[in-house]
């Protein structure tokens, strides 16, 4: 294609070989480390920064899953008959379940969202995310629950019940190890991580958007990182829900997924595909991003029917909710609901029938350039396709009972999610000169793609035709054995091909040849409108795409200085681009933001130090066992660091509260649909709906669980509905007086504010205090957790929503100790926003109250 060519890609600039400099960028920040300092690493906050470090450390979990894999195919080399085994059963076991685990949990989402960190701000036209502590704090979270896994290897062993992790194979009769408890607590804190993350990429991704750059016309990565996100909100609080009921099986003694629980094992198996299924999307869309945008780049051609891609997306995206069952083909559920869940299933495919020949007839339509990124992201697509069609055997019932639990299951899982993989490496080599400012080794990156598409297939292909091997068992027929031997040679050379590209971007981020801005042709979204790497607050004006292109307002009484039009005469499109691939960047006059704004702040130590702190807190309850802690010092020393991890954890969340931390300035912009909305309101919003499913998920476990039982045969605890209803009015009365207190902050009312606020917590000390006694009287009549599963959904769901009382409550102090001061009158909205909070709390309550004292 020429250089002449008017055809352009989606939302950005034209930014092609002859780019003018956006100027010589300075970071103007003198307080703030360089990158070569350790403490930068440690106080950033900044999504750049961010965004390497979610890259680097996901990189450290492939290599510890993959070390993992290679135990397994050593494994499977030959069948293994009792005391044959290269690694024990139990470790194999645990071998097993560890690499799943890393490689769903920490490594793919985690790799992916590293580029979403350090791209979609740029893309969106925005100096950072809406909420940089937060961001910073989801990464902190990501790494010490890592940790904290890894550490579970060394309490007796980690979880070897399947990644799956399905009941009741991860309760503590089967699996009695306190390294299984620290693994399900090392989720829970992945699961907080993800929560944060996901607020923060939402809030920004709908309110932080720049001028002209609407939903329709943000770039394809951008698209699939907001859908991923909102899959992600509600899929991991399914999973946060299930995985806090197993917790409190094994640490406090709840009987939910027991043997003896009517729905104990069913029960598991809803919570975590209701999650399981939209993973797979949530690992696959990010991925699928990239390769739109390689695609686009490397074609020199808009993606085809775009606006379609889009909608089979968002289709994809609501779909992949109601599809969970088809993992369930094997279990009692009736026929009927099979078969509706089949139909579901097949039906998903057809929107990604639409975006597979979307980019396969984009390829048509352009001109290639095999540059290593392409390779991988062709390599991909490739992988996706054999994956999809082996996938669509497994949704039909029928060859469903003959497949289910064999390696044909594993081999589709890998070419669809490895697949993925393969995208995000291509994606990684596409997007690493701009976060180095270095170019790689082209030679050696085709190199590293022919060993590790030769490698994948050799390892992955195989195991289609040993169908037959078992799942998760090291003894298998011994004329399969060819197949698995090749197999494992293939696993070796996968792996080994890492370290080319180790070697090769490693090199290059020190002595690779310096890159250019944008050093591929045809990229034309924002990131490639700045230097390479991009400035600590990514633009030097206020981008803008209210002329159908990028341009930047550089001084407020200003027009925004760039191209208006195409080089060629060409019009802009899709908000985003002039259809010339030689576009103008320019800038002449101080930004407004550095003349009469205070800048954003880019540094803090709390979101570490509240991580440290969740994470003592998780190590010191790990051993557990019917809510008590061991006997002698190694009981003691685990609830000494229990102790200290609440200070810790609570004395950080003060410390960030009155940090002087300034985020980044939002002024006009993009933000339906929430304009006029804050983001501190926005944040709060999604938040909650994010608790909507971590409630739904109890009620549900709680109503399923009832069912199974028998719902009238079931015996309500408590017998006495008085407490509860008093509990209701004294919640209600604590809503009226939130209320109270906004409407004193409104009318600057210092005391009323003070007071509004201290009967508020007043009236919540009262709930808990009537809750307590209400507990008492129970546990005087010999009702405690473990009793039985009608007490321990009641405890639970109940003293969930107690602890989300209690967290209220200590806002609420903190609020009052800085009203007295004269805090929230000239700015309420932090008011607001925790008597938004207060009032959900309230109405979860009145939810819980019939259905446990009344029905």
């Amino acid at each position: 294609m020429s250089d002449t060519n008017p055809e352009r890609t989606d939302g950005g600039s034209n930014v092609g070989s002859d780019v003018v400099a956006a100027g010589d960028h300075h970071d103007d920040h003198h307080d703030f480390p360089g990158t070569g300092s350790i403490k930068r690493w440690f106080i950033t906050t900044n999504h750049k920064d961010v965004g390497i470090l979610y890259i680097v450390t996901s990189l450290f979990f492939l290599v510890l899953g993959g070390v993992l894999a290679w135990l397994m195919r050593i494994q499977m080399w030959a069948p293994r008959a009792p005391g044959q085994e290269f690694i024990a059963p139990i470790a194999y076991n645990q071998a097993v379940s560890a690499h799943g685990l890393l490689m769903v949990f920490w490594f793919l989402s985690p790799f992916a969202f590293g580029f979403a960190n350090y791209i979609i701000p740029l893309q969106l036209g925005a100096k950072d995310l809406a909420f940089p502590r937060l961001n910073a704090l989801s990464y902190w979270l990501y790494l010490f629950s890592g940790i904290l896994f890894g550490i579970s290897f060394f309490q007796g062993g980690t979880f070897s019940g399947g990644w799956t992790m399905y009941a009741p194979l991860n309760v503590p009769t089967f699996t009695p190890d306190v390294g299984a408890s620290t693994a399900v607590l090392a989720l829970v804190l992945f699961v907080a991580s993800v929560t944060v993350s996901s607020v923060n990429f939402l809030t920004t991704m709908h309110r932080m958007r720049a001028e002209g750059m609407t939903l329709r016309n943000l770039p394809l990565f951008s698209w699939t990182i907001l859908l991923t996100v909102w899959m992600m909100l509600f899929a991991f609080a399914a999973l946060l829900a299930a995985l806090m009921v197993l917790s409190a099986d094994r640490l406090l003694g709840t009987t939910y997924f027991a043997m003896e629980s009517p729905a104990g094992s069913l029960l598991w198996t809803h919570l975590f595909w209701f999650f399981g299924h939209p993973e797979v999307y949530i690992v696959f869309f990010p991925a699928l991003g990239v390769m739109a945008e390689v695609f686009q780049t490397f074609t020199g051609r808009r993606i085809v029917g775009r606006k379609w891609f889009i909608i089979a997306m968002v289709l994809v995206a609501i779909q992949s909710f109601v599809v969970w069952m088809h993992h369930m083909f094997l279990t009692s559920i009736n026929l009927q609901v099979k078969t509706l869940f089949m139909v579901t299933t097949i039906g998903i495919s057809l929107p990604f029938d639409l975006m597979v020949f979307a980019l396969i007839y984009t390829m048509l339509k352009g001109k290639i350039r095999f540059t290593t990124p392409f390779l991988f992201v062709f390599g991909a697509l490739l992988l996706f396709i054999i994956g999809g069609i082996t996938g669509v055997f497994l949704g039909a019932v029928v060859l469903d009972y003959e497949f289910r639990g064999t390696y044909w299951v594993v081999a589709h899982f890998h070419y669809v999610m490895v697949g993925g993989v393969t995208a995000l490496v291509g994606g990684l080599y596409y997007w690493f000169p701009k976060m180095t400012g270095r170019m790689y080794d082209e030679f050696l990156g085709k190199v590293h793609f022919a060993a590790y598409f030769v490698g994948f297939n050799l390892l992955y292909f195989p195991l289609f035709v040993a169908w037959e091997t078992p799942r998760r068992v090291f003894d298998y027929a011994p004329e399969l054995a060819p197949w698995h031997q090749i197999a494992t040679i293939g696993g070796f050379i996968l792996g080994l091909s890492f370290l080319i590209m180790f070697y090769n971007l490693g090199k290059s981020a020190f002595a690779g040849d310096p890159a250019p801005d944008n050093p591929w042709e045809y990229a034309t979204t924002a990131e490639w409108a700045v230097s390479s790497p991009p400035p600590l607050e990514n633009f030097e004006g206020t981008p803008t795409w209210r002329d159908g292109h990028l341009s930047f307002i550089l001084n407020k009484d200003k027009e925004p200085s760039g191209d208006v039009t195409a080089a060629d005469g060409g019009a802009a499109a899709d908000g985003g681009v002039a259809t010339s691939p030689h576009t103008a960047v320019t800038t002449e006059y101080e930004t407004m933001e550095e003349t009469e704004l205070e800048g954003p702040s880019h540094a803090s130590i709390w979101p570490f130090v509240l991580s440290a702190g969740a994470f003592l807190v998780l190590l010191g309850l790990s051993p557990l066992q019917n809510a008590a802690f061991p006997d002698g010092m190694e009981g003691a020393a685990y609830a000494t660091t229990t102790v200290a991890g609440f200070v810790v954890t609570l004395g950080s969340l003060v410390a960030m509260g009155l940090e002087p931390f300034h985020g980044p300035v939002f002024e006009e912009g993009e933000a339906w649909p929430f304009s006029g909305i804050d983001n501190g309101k926005v944040g709060m919003w999604i938040f909650l709906a994010s608790d909507v499913v971590l409630f739904g998920g109890f009620i549900g476990a709680y109503v399923f669980t009832r069912f199974a039982f028998g719902w009238t045969g079931w015996e309500p605890v408590p017998a006495d509905p008085i407490p509860g209803l008093i509990n209701t009015y004294i919640l209600l009365t604590s809503s009226f007086t939130v209320v109270l207190a906004l409407v004193a902050a409104e009318k600057r009312h210092r005391l009323g504010v003070v007071t509004s606020l201290g009967a508020t917590f007043v009236l919540g000390i009262g709930f808990l205090v009537n809750k307590g006694l209400e507990w008492q009287h129970l546990f005087h009549e010999g009702l405690w957790l473990s009793t039985n599963v009608r007490t321990s959904t009641f405890f639970l769901t109940t003293g969930l929503h107690a602890a989300h009382v209690i967290a209220g409550l200590i806002i609420a102090l903190y609020l009052t100790a800085r009203a007295w001061r004269g805090a929230y009158l000239d700015d309420n909205r932090t008011v607001e926003y925790f008597g938004l909070y207060w009032h959900f709390v309230d109405i979860v309550w009145l939810f819980l109250f019939p259905l446990f004292y009344i029905l």
